[in-house]
């Protein structure tokens, strides 16, 4: 079990208020890891989802940011039962399902022991473009749908769990694997064009970023607290550049990935650490533009002149594009484990443990709206659609919509 899986179960244990941790803790010790208590806003808008699709809750099992993938109108996104659905945007009806993986059971021989481990199933959130749709699987299949109709186009398999969204970009599929790998398949049929191949250290934050593309070079974050430019067309190393440095005393203390999402610019990148960095990165030459003591165990959400990130401690803060320096914080969310910022309109939108999505005002760092969509933890970053409709999937399955407010 990963750190941040072990951290995020006793802490989905507290906030549920289970009475069998009693004695484990002290009434001091509980609250200071427990979430914070929610503070009353002063509400300027009140979201309402358009409608709500449940996809079984599986999801919770993964104790991963699975997020689901929009292109045009249809909100692609798959579960850990081996299923992937096609759900037009605006009415929420699902316009295909098919299943990509069967998942096999295999029971424990100790009578005491009732529950079963998964053999299979999808591990990998949906990558979407060129009218694929790309998925990634427990062992390692990576399967190629097609967008329009979800029938099979190709399937492959690569060396070791695929956890993170694969990109499809210049006629291939990237897929970033568990062990460190990064391979490039042909997207006309899956063959492998190349792999790039880095270490990891023997302990990480469970969770990879997916990659991301910019021109002619995809950039993907790694447990080492740095981030990999490589040349698309053959999988080179072009540069990288260290996000935070992995120093301390024990493997604990040298947790640096870059695990959440890497924005891209016009001529710059933004990413983030676990670590406690944020980094601006110059595209042309990978000369770091700036760096803030701030960073996450997720990623950031890109504004027009601000870049967004929740810390490890629950701050949601604002940093200017062009300089880095804080133009807001806000401290009310601490513990909760946010997720991802989603930017939508002039807010960004962040999940918590308990289920709930909070909308922050881009121009001043306050709450202004605030709905419970569920009573599990979000774990995924939310997605915005062209058109300003903010979707977001929960642990136990809910698939729901909101309009742009």
């Amino acid at each position: 079990m990963s750190l941040r899986t072990l951290i995020l179960a006793l802490v989905l244990v507290l906030a549920t208020g289970c009475t069998t941790v009693k004695g484990w803790l002290s009434d001091d010790k509980a609250k200071a890891i427990a979430p914070a208590a929610l503070v009353d806003i002063n509400a300027t808008i009140s979201p309402k989802a358009s409608w709500t699709v449940n996809l079984g809750d599986n999801q919770a099992k993964l104790g991963l940011r699975q997020r689901p993938a929009i292109e045009g109108d249809r909100v692609f996104v798959s579960n850990d039962s081996g299923r992937v659905l096609a759900i037009d945007i605006n009415s929420g009806d699902t316009l295909w399902d098919s299943e990509v993986v069967k998942t096999g059971k295999q029971g424990s021989r100790l009578f005491f022991w009732r529950r079963k481990a998964t053999e299979a199933g999808l591990t990998g959130g949906p990558g979407v473009g060129a009218g694929l749709v790309v998925v990634g699987g427990r062992n390692g299949e990576v399967v190629a749908l097609d967008a329009e109709t979800g029938a099979e186009r190709w399937k492959t398999t690569v060396t070791s769990e695929v956890i993170s969204a694969p990109l499809v970009h210049a006629g291939l599929v990237i897929v970033r694997s568990g062990d460190g790998r990064t391979f490039g398949l042909d997207a006309a049929d899956g063959t492998r064009k190349w792999v790039f191949d880095r270490s990891l250290p023997n302990l990480s934050v469970r969770g990879n970023g997916s990659p991301v593309a910019g021109g002619e070079l995809v950039f993907v974050g790694y447990d080492d607290g740095a981030v990999i430019a490589l040349r698309a067309a053959d999988g080179l190393r072009a540069w990288e550049q260290l996000i935070a440095q992995p120093d301390g005393r024990n493997e604990l203390e040298r947790l640096a990935d870059v695990d959440g999402e890497i924005q891209v610019g016009l001529s710059e990148l933004y990413a983030t650490s676990f670590r406690g960095q944020t980094m601006a990165i110059s595209l042309a030459d990978a000369r770091p533009l700036w760096t803030r003591d701030v960073g996450s165990y997720g990623g950031l959400g890109l504004a027009a002149d601000k870049v967004v990130v929740a810390d490890n401690n629950g701050t949601v803060w604002a940093l200017d594009r062009a300089g880095g320096t804080a133009m807001w914080k806000q401290e009310v969310l601490a513990r909760r484990w946010l997720t991802t910022p989603a930017v939508q309109g002039n807010f960004a939108v962040v999940g918590d443990v308990q289920g709930y999505l909070h909308w922050i005002n881009l121009d001043n760092g306050q709450i202004e709206g605030r709905v419970r969509a569920d009573r599990s933890a979000i774990l995924a970053t939310p997605q915005v659609s062209p058109t300003g409709t903010l979707v977001v999937l929960t642990s136990d399955g809910e698939l729901k919509a909101y309009p742009q407010p």
